[in-house]
C-alpha cells in the first residue's frame, strides 16, 4: 500500500465538527452510567483489563490510540478481523458488541477530534498496511464511531465461506465494498446525512432496523466480476 499524500486530506466541515463536540459530549455524559455498569460487569464476569486499547489509523493516515470496552478473552493474539462466532469473544462481550456498548469510550475520541460521529471504520495499522492502492484513499478520512459501511457490513459479513482465510476475505472482498460505501458518504457528507445515519444507528441498537448485508456467497476460488449479494 502506498501512503496517501497529506495534501489530499479532506477537512471536516465546521458544522460537522460542531455536531461532533455537542452531540458527542452530550452522549458521553448521558451514557456514563451505562459505561460504568458495563465496566463493573466485565470486572465481575471476565476480570481485568476492562478496556481494550489498540493503534488505529486516523485522519491523514496518522495513528491514534483507540479505546473500547474489552469484549474478548485475554491470551495469544489471533486474526486481526473479528467475525461472528469468533471464539475469542466472551459471553458478556457478545451482548456488549450487539448493543454497541463496547464502542462508548470512543465518544471521547470524537470530542477530542480524533474521530467523527459518522465516517469510515477506524482500521488497524497492520491491516491498513495491506490495503490495495485503490482502497488506500479511505485511510485519509477521519474515522467514525458509526457509518454506512459499519451498518451494512458487520461481523456476520466478515465470516468467510469455505476455503477462505478470514483476513484474505476481509481485505479482498469486504474492504472494497466498505471503501466504496464510505467514500460515497464522505464525498457528499452533510449534517443532514450525518444525523440520518446517527438515527439509523440508534434504531439498529434497539433492534428496530437492520441494514446489514448478507454475506457474499458463491466464491469458492475468489471474488469474481459478477459477484452479487444474496440470501
Amino acid at each position: 500500500m502506498s501512503t496517501p499524500a497529506p495534501d489530499r486530506v479532506r477537512r471536516l466541515s465546521p458544522s460537522r465538527r460542531l455536531l461532533d463536540v455537542l452531540l458527542g459530549g452530550i452522549a458521553l455524559l448521558l451514557t456514563l452510567p451505562v459505561l460504568a455498569l458495563a465496566m463493573l460487569a466485565i470486572l465481575v464476569c471476565d476480570g481485568r483489563p476492562l478496556l481494550y486499547q489498540a493503534e488505529r489509523i486516523g485522519q491523514g493516515g496518522r495513528p491514534f490510540a483507540l479505546h473500547k470496552l474489552r469484549t474478548m478473552r485475554t491470551g495469544p493474539a489471533g486474526p486481526g478481523v473479528t467475525a461472528a462466532g469468533d471464539a475469542r469473544i466472551t459471553r458478556l462481550g457478545r451482548v456488549l458488541r450487539r448493543l454497541s456498548i463496547d464502542e462508548l469510550p470512543q465518544l471521547w475520541s470524537v470530542v477530542r477530534g480524533q474521530m467523527t460521529l459518522v465516517g469510515p471504520r477506524p482500521e488497524s495499522v497492520e491491516l491498513a498496511a495491506r490495503y490495495s492502492d485503490a482502497c488506500a484513499p479511505v485511510l485519509l478520512e477521519r474515522p467514525g464511531l458509526t457509518g454506512p459501511a459499519q451498518l451494512r457490513y458487520r461481523e456476520r459479513s466478515a465470516t468467510p465461506p469455505a476455503g477462505w482465510d478470514v483476513e484474505r476475505w476481509y481485505l479482498e472482498v469486504l474492504v472494497p465494498l466498505r471503501v466504496q460505501t464510505d467514500l460515497e458518504f464522505v464525498r457528499g457528507a452533510t449534517v443532514r446525512e450525518t444525523l440520518r445515519y446517527l438515527a439509523l444507528t440508534a434504531l439498529f441498537v434497539v433492534g428496530l432496523v437492520d441494514l446489514s448485508e448478507p454475506p457474499l456467497r458463491g466464491l469458492p476460488g475468489g471474488p469474481s466480476a459478477d459477484t452479487t449479494l444474496a440470501d
